[in-house]
């Protein structure tokens, strides 16, 4: 099949491409330099109140490289960052990539198992992460490759006399540090002083280079690293702000936007239309390492005029349930960017009304860097949809045998353009899965397009939870309970939920009739990070399954949508 008649193009915004140049840049390394000398006296990043120039980030990411460099770390090694949204993380991951390497973005929450999963699967031979998570590490470390590790505190970059508040109170009033025992560590304040004295090599990167593993789950429960090449984060991030432009050019002449980044850095969603994206275009990223306190984290947008500020449903939600929030100045919020999740036509009618902001609704995925439709950001009505195709981007909609479905019809959501990754690491396998022999990726949702190119999604082929804009896998959770003596069988489903649009349920088959709730919970707790936890548990003396035996959970998430969770 050749090229899909993008007849969406029609109903694009006034002054959105139909296609993005990705040859602009020979590698995400040019276009940091570029960054640098073009706005290096303006602010790029701010946390707790301290601020990074781009020219503070070019001399410590340098140094970063250099270091890197040294220990024989450059293109072709991959290096995992363990790190919330501070500022040392931004630096890191420009150091990583100056140096030529490979960037692998870890979940700071993860548990040891899924660490210890990561680290070997990508076969990082460095980890930059912060105190308060290295007892993991700690836990895991004498069965991964990763031998040089990098320690960072929360005031390491903060300057120091408030780094050394910081970090008193993250220790010792807040509890935040567990003990850990790392003998090799290094501390991240040393390796900036030894790089600063070092000189970095230049290093020739181009667009087949792989930039990123971005690790997400699979239907077969294993993470898999979606190999994001230096091309890939281009196409993307000039897709976003092409996109973005009928909202961007509202800033004043010589206004530099300010994002609110209060997603994780390490999820590709904020890597891409925060950090990306805030630096080709001179902006500052207001970094907010825990966005769980929204008090504290109302009280911190206070000190700040912004401009963008990209979230999930969740978020949105949490903050509009904050009276303060409401008392906050909104005079120049000009682009609210809602992804990762379905934002809930509620959630965005009393943000418009709270903000006077619309938010525009996108769709993407690890695999795709992640932006591929969009709602327009010229209008405050709400489609309902994921939006058009962004520039240099194509939609099919395909039947089981990969065949291209006619407009209305429904079946799955197909991808094709610059952003789509090389394919899943070391797993040709599973790439041939998702891939059709011309270049489409099979996202594994349902969906529907219509007349006007606007999709809709209506179910998803791939039993996936989708938690606050995080994938959960059933496979993954069924297999960690399955592994509690006292459980004979188990399913794991997806139920609606208010807070975080769908929330995990259990059935459980018991072995051992003295277990309990609590017991299983108990068990989650201690091999699953937070999001994949279970938030009901069913007791049931069987589970519904196929002639061949296979467990119905499509059975078992109706009938609990039938009575409610």
């Amino acid at each position: 099949m050749g090229a899909v008649d993008r007849f969406w193009l029609k109903n694009y915004p006034k002054g959105v491409p139909a296609d993005v140049d990705v040859s602009q840049y020979e590698s995400l390394v040019q276009l940091l330099d570029e960054a640098f000398k073009k706005y290096g006296s303006l602010p790029a990043y701010s946390c707790m109140g301290a601020t990074m120039t781009y020219k503070q980030l070019d001399e410590n990411s340098a140094a970063i490289a250099a270091w890197l460099q040294s220990k024989g770390l450059g293109k072709g090694k991959r290096v995992a960052i363990m790190m919330p949204n501070i500022l040392q993380y931004p630096v890191v991951m420009c150091g990583v990539l100056r140096a030529g390497a490979t960037v692998v973005n870890v979940n700071p929450l993860y548990t040891p198992r899924e660490l210890e999963h990561q680290l070997k699967d990508s076969g990082s031979d460095a980890i930059f992460i912060l105190e308060n998570f290295a007892t993991t590490l700690q836990q895991i470390q004498d069965k991964v490759p990763t031998k040089l590790v990098i320690v960072c505190t929360m005031g390491d970059l903060l300057g120091f006399a408030k780094g050394l508040i910081v970090n008193f109170v993250v220790r010792n009033v807040k509890k935040m540090v567990p003990a850990y025992s790392l003998p090799n560590a290094i501390k991240f304040l040393d390796v900036m002083a030894d790089g600063l004295k070092m000189h970095l090599k230049p290093v020739q990167v181009g667009h087949d280079d792989v930039a990123f593993l971005q690790y997400t789950g699979g239907t077969t429960g294993v993470s898999k690293g979606a190999t994001l090449v230096h091309r890939n984060i281009i196409a993307n991030m000039l897709q976003s702000e092409a996109w973005y432009q009928p909202a961007l050019s509202k800033l004043k002449p010589g206004e530099a936007p300010v994002t609110i980044t209060a997603l994780p850095l390490y999820h590709i969603f904020a890597l891409t239309v925060c950090a990306m994206m805030s630096m080709r275009i001179g902006g500052q990223c207001v970094l907010i390492p825990n966005p769980r306190d929204i008090p504290g984290f109302v009280k911190e947008l206070q000190k700040h005029t912004f401009h963008v500020f990209p979230a999930v449903n969740t978020l949105f939600n949490a903050l509009l349930n904050n009276e303060d929030f409401k008392k906050l100045n909104f005079s120049r919020l000009i682009l609210s960017a809602g992804g990762g999740m379905a934002v809930q036509e509620a959630v965005a009618k009393r943000w418009l009304e709270a903000t006077r902001c619309p938010i525009a609704e996108g769709y993407g995925l690890s695999e795709t860097s992640p932006v591929a439709t969009a709602n327009r950001t010229d209008t405050d009505k709400f489609t309902g949809t994921i939006g058009l195709p962004v520039p240099s981007t194509e939609i099919a909609i395909l039947d089981d045998d990969g065949k291209h479905l006619p407009v209305g019809s429904t079946g799955e959501i197909a991808i094709r353009g610059p952003q789509v990754m090389a394919g899943y690491w070391q797993r040709p396998d599973e790439t041939a899965k998702v891939m059709t022999p011309d270049g489409f990726f099979r996202t594994g949702d349902i969906g529907v397009m219509d007349a006007e190119g606007y999709t809709k999604i209506v179910d998803r082929k791939k039993d996936m939870i989708l938690v606050s804009g995080f994938n959960v896998y059933p496979n993954e959770v069924e297999g960690v309970v399955a592994a509690h003596e006292g459980v004979l069988e188990c399913a794991a489903v997806g139920v609606p939920d208010e807070n975080s649009g769908e929330a995990v349920k259990l059935f459980v088959v018991k072995k051992d009739q003295a277990l309990t709730e609590r017991d299983v919970m108990d068990h989650c707790k201690e091999h699953l990070t937070g999001y994949k936890k279970p938030k009901y548990v069913e007791f049931r003396s069987d589970l519904p399954k196929t002639n061949v035996g296979k467990i119905l959970r499509r059975e078992l998430r109706d009938s609990t949508v039938k009575k409610g969770a």
